[in-house]
């Protein structure tokens, strides 16, 4: 009887988990969309200045990685997200050291945990998209693994099968994955997948 319970106990949490990450996925763009359109388009101009990716490294947003890319290195700092050596790092690298500050900041507040470029090809032709990683607020279940939202905004239309999966192309069936994820669409050039790692 008690293996019975259990067995019941473990299977609610796992159809529970399945639907608070479907929730998520549907909900989570059209609440925080504004926030997100302004963090993706604030970081693209940022990067065509002078490339660089973001990523909160501690649980409770307080430490921020900035890697920097230049033309020979790229260069990883973690900093506390309140402390002055970060602000005097992206100055030394010729960054706008305001307008990124700002940029964390948003991200902070709507828990982005990372935001990065992504350079593909389609056709011998190069492509970018930025991926924007988001760690929802969620019930956690024993043993379940935590969960990222992941958003992919491309520079163009994307084509979709019918059940909305990102695909390669508009005469092709073949799913294009991104990182090893399947994506799904929410809007024609906004996708979206759930993982187990934020990048």
């Amino acid at each position: 009887m008690n293996d019975k319970l259990t067995f019941n106990v473990l299977l609610l949490s796992m159809i529970l988990l399945s639907c608070t990450a479907k929730i998520v996925s549907r909900n989570y763009y059209q609440v925080n969309a504004a926030q997100l359109e302004t963090i993706e388009k604030d970081y693209k101009q940022l990067y065509k200045e002078k490339p660089f990716s973001l990523a909160f490294t501690s649980k409770a947003f307080t430490t921020v990685q900035v890697e920097i890319i230049t033309d020979t290195l790229t260069y990883i700092y973690d900093f506390d997200v309140d402390g002055r050596p970060i602000l005097d790092t992206l100055q030394k690298y010729g960054l706008r050291q305001n307008k990124i500050y700002s940029l964390i900041t948003k991200m902070k507040k709507i828990r982005c945990t990372w935001i990065n470029s992504f350079d593909y090809y389609v056709n011998d032709k190069e492509q970018h998209l930025i991926f924007i990683s988001i760690k929802p607020v969620l019930v956690r279940y024993p043993l379940s693994p935590p969960r990222y939202y992941i958003i992919a905004y491309f520079d163009r239309p994307q084509s979709f099968d019918k059940m909305g999966r990102l695909l390669d192309g508009k005469r092709v069936d073949r799913l294009r994955k991104l990182n090893g994820q399947v994506f799904k669409k929410i809007t024609d050039r906004v996708c979206y997948t759930i993982a187990e790692k934020y990048r």
